[in-house]
């Protein structure tokens, strides 16, 4: 009998349970005997770990989050304590695990490959929709939905009490869910990272529009594109409408994962297990031009996803 674990690391994203529960059902059809490390990466550090079976992922598909909980650890940088992780994942899961998280979980599972030489593979999830090597990660489309439903809601007190609204949403290094939630809500701003803006430009472009007669505006803006609270006093300085600024938060984080997070979180997480029961590892799955794929995962650690720079130019053509 194979003997493997799962973890889920870094930030959680909706779809982590529906992932989880495809692993350990799917390892219980192959006859594997599997390990769930609590907490991300202090799991495997101080042993933290409980045995699953059918049972300890029933009625988890529709819940966001994660029920192995994930925390952030700073300690898995030095190698003294991934010694200690690789001790014990040895121990109690000598035959593989699944690394379910983001970008910074994908090189953290690289490495661990690296040192360990136990099969490990990726699953990509994350909200940011930002790790190389996939078209699409689980958490991505409930994400943007969740802040779509909020965003819409926003733009109908922009109209009604004609003002401009400034919608800060989850991004800190990059603008994947800001474009993607921009163009969808039909923004007349987009402020991502990976593109500088100047907020004379902005200030001018909606100056014409009010010559135009529109009376109302929105900014989608990615939490790490600028200060949104000081771009709202400078607008608010130089026009004769009220600026507002939203900001999403966490909210984007939980709640119930969408049909698209759950598909692909269940067919991600059959997948991996099928990768370990076939003796490989150092594999991330991926969706591909609306294909599975297997990207080394060398590949997410080592590389940075690049911006759609299409869905640039038609979120501009179609703001004007």
């Amino acid at each position: 009998m194979k003997r493997i674990g799962v973890i889920t690391t870094g930030g959680d994203a909706p779809g982590m349970n529906a992932a989880i529960r495809s692993v350990v059902r799917t390892a219980h059809y192959f006859g594997m005997d599997i390990t769930g490390f609590k907490r991300g990466w202090w799991g495997l550090i101080e042993r933290d770990y409980i045995k699953m079976n059918l049972r300890s992922v029933s009625g988890i598909i529709n819940r966001g989050g994660t029920i192995l909980k994930t925390v952030r650890c700073p300690k898995f940088k030095k190698k003294y304590y991934r010694n200690i992780a690789i001790r014990n994942l040895k121990d109690l899961a000598p035959d593989g695990l699944i690394v379910i998280g983001g970008n910074g979980s994908m090189r953290a599972a690289f490495t661990l490959y690296k040192e360990s030489k136990v099969h490990v593979i990726g699953i990509p999830a994350s909200i940011d929709n930002d790790i190389a090597g996939t078209d699409e990660t689980i958490g991505f489309d409930t994400a943007i939905n969740t802040a779509l439903y909020a965003i819409d809601k926003i733009r109908d007190t922009a109209t009604s009490h004609e003002r401009i609204f400034i919608v800060e949403v989850m991004g800190r290094d990059r603008g994947f869910l800001a474009l993607n939630v921009g163009v969808a809500s039909g923004a007349e701003f987009i402020l991502i990272p990976e593109i500088k803006w100047d907020k004379y430009e902005i200030l001018k472009e909606i100056k014409t529009f009010e010559e135009r007669g529109k009376t109302s505006a929105l900014i989608v803006m990615a939490e790490g594109a600028g200060d949104s609270i000081e771009l709202a006093k400078f607008l608010e300085k130089k026009l004769s409408l009220p600026v507002r600024v939203s900001k999403l938060g966490y909210i984007q984080r939980g709640g119930s994962p969408t049909v698209d997070s759950r598909l692909l979180a269940s067919i991600f997480g059959y997948e991996a297990v099928k990768l370990l029961k076939e003796n490989k590892g150092g594999i991330m799955v991926a969706w591909v031009n609306d294909r599975l794929k297997f990207v080394p995962l060398s590949y997410p650690a080592e590389k940075k996803k690049k911006i759609t720079k299409s869905l640039i130019k038609l979120s501009k053509l179609l703001s004007r």
